[in-house]
């Protein structure tokens, strides 16, 4: 049997792709940056991009997010 890298319990957690340290996010709506870790940002992945939300675009946008519409379209 075959297990994917960072599958095995030996191995601890598998290093996350987006973990940028000290890498400032900025919303992708609006241009506001944040300051810290905000976790009641909204991450969305189109065409294999993330792209970052903050709380007021987020919420001002929330049924094209739950309608799972590509920010384009908002």
């Amino acid at each position: 049997m075959t297990s994917l890298p960072g599958d095995s319990d030996s191995t601890g957690p598998a290093p996350r792709s987006d973990a940028g340290g000290d890498r400032q996010i900025v919303c992708a709506r609006c241009g506001a940056r944040a300051d810290g870790p905000r976790p009641t940002w909204t991450c969305s992945v189109e065409n294999g991009t993330r792209h970052y939300f903050c709380d007021a675009c987020s919420r001002s946008n929330l049924r094209a997010i739950e309608g799972r519409l590509d920010s384009a379209w908002w």
